[in-house]
């Protein structure tokens, strides 16, 4: 069987400049590909990724109006 959501993305909400973390925890270990629309999104200076046995974890630095 595929994982699936265990329980779903929050909405959040962060100051510009800030930073903020977005978790998602599956029913099963798998890989996670974080996407803003149809772009995967990369490990950099504004994007770490995070992950451990079921969960995932998206951090988004030095947000912008554009992250939303």
């Amino acid at each position: 069987l595929p994982a699936l959501f265990k329980e779903e993305l929050r909405h959040e909400e962060a100051e510009e400049g800030k930073t903020v973390t977005l978790c998602c925890e599956l029913t099963k270990p798998a890989p996670v590909e974080w996407k803003k629309g149809h772009t995967v999104l990369k490990p950099s200076e504004k994007y770490r990724m995070r992950q451990k046995d079921v969960t995932a974890e998206l951090v988004i630095h030095d947000l912008t109006e554009g992250d939303a």
